[in-house]
């Protein structure tokens, strides 16, 4: 009986250590555009609590462009990665990153962006995780219709920046989905002026607003929207360059960065009203373990899994970013 008792027991110390050893040997890269953006400084600090819950090493890479994207594949293969997830510089590098995933043997799984085609389609084969992007726009339109309303302004009067970034799908069906609410709540289309940006920060943002607002001068009351909490601040700075006051603006952006919360931060209320907050941990911690549990299990992820966001405002913000783990 004692024979028994000690090889089981040598069994299970021997079982457990062998999955120890193989999750040791597991390695998952995480690649994002912007690795100096906070957003996915974030991803990757929840991605490493996975990565030390599970035992498995993550490799962090920067991939601002094409070919340092095609390196960085390269460069997880030749260190013996399984896998990695990715948010690409441009969506339309879908088929060659994965075709050199493929290559390299490595399973791919994308983050924040889907990519497509060459024909726009998104490639439905490669798991994702991304944002509900036209139900947070909704919820964007949502609030400022209803803000509006609030304040007893007449929507004939009240002009809407469209800070635009067409180039990106998630950034259009953003915009989208906040227009589709305020033309139902009774903004006519002609008083919604396009602002195209060159790029997705506040600089560009501020410079496209502002070419709007000086068309338009004879409108003193204004709301926004954009692909993202940047767009949003550089159409209020816009509206604080050509002297219009903060009481006569409403800007709601969309995903919580510093950026939101160092606005809500100053003393007086600036013409930023709030922003859906749309949590990194559940994209950088449920995509790092989904990955390791294909890799490990052979269980492949849901094909698309999509997160929502949280309206955060100046006086509750710091309760909302607590309820969605960022504090």
């Amino acid at each position: 009986m004692r024979i028994f008792r000690a090889a089981v027991l040598f069994g299970t110390v021997a079982l457990m250590a062998a999955s120890s050893a193989f999750a040791a040997d597991v390695k998952i890269g995480f690649i994002v555009k912007q690795p100096e953006e906070p957003w996915f400084q974030d991803e990757w600090k929840f991605a490493d609590v996975a990565a030390k819950e599970k035992g498995f090493t993550l490799v962090k890479i920067g991939a601002e462009d094409g070919e340092k994207v095609q390196s960085a594949i390269d460069n997880l293969g030749a260190q013996g990665a399984q896998g990695f997830i990715i948010c690409t510089p441009d969506v339309k590098l879908g088929p060659g990153i994965v075709a050199k995933a493929a290559a390299n043997d490595l399973k791919i799984m994308t983050v924040d962006d889907r990519l497509v085609n060459a024909d726009g389609s998104p490639l439905e084969d490669v798991p994702h995780m991304g944002i509900s992007a036209t139900k947070i726009g909704e919820a964007v339109g949502q609030t400022i219709a209803d803000e509006v309303k609030k304040r007893g302004w007449d929507v004939k009067e009240v002009g809407v920046i469209r800070v635009s970034y067409d180039q990106l799908p998630t950034a259009v069906d953003r915009v989208n989905g906040a227009l589709s609410v305020l033309k139902a709540a009774g903004f006519p289309e002609t008083n919604i002026f396009d602002a195209p940006q060159a790029k997705t920060d506040t600089e560009a943002a501020l410079n496209a607003a502002t070419v709007v607002l000086n068309k338009n001068a004879g409108i003193k009351k204004w709301v926004a929207v954009g692909l993202n909490d940047e767009a949003v601040l550089g159409a209020v700075r816009a509206t604080e360059t050509v002297g219009i006051p903060a009481d006569s603006m409403i800007g709601v952006g969309i995903g919580g960065a510093d950026s939101a919360i160092n606005e809500f931060k100053k003393p007086t209320a600036t013409g930023f009203f709030g922003t859906v907050i749309i949590s990194p941990k559940r994209h950088g911690y449920e995509t790092a373990l989904n990955m390791y549990e294909w890799v490990a299990n052979g269980k492949e992820p849901e094909k698309l899994i999509l997160t929502a966001g949280q309206l955060a405002l100046r006086d509750n913000y710091e309760a909302v970013r607590k309820e969605l783990g960022i504090e």
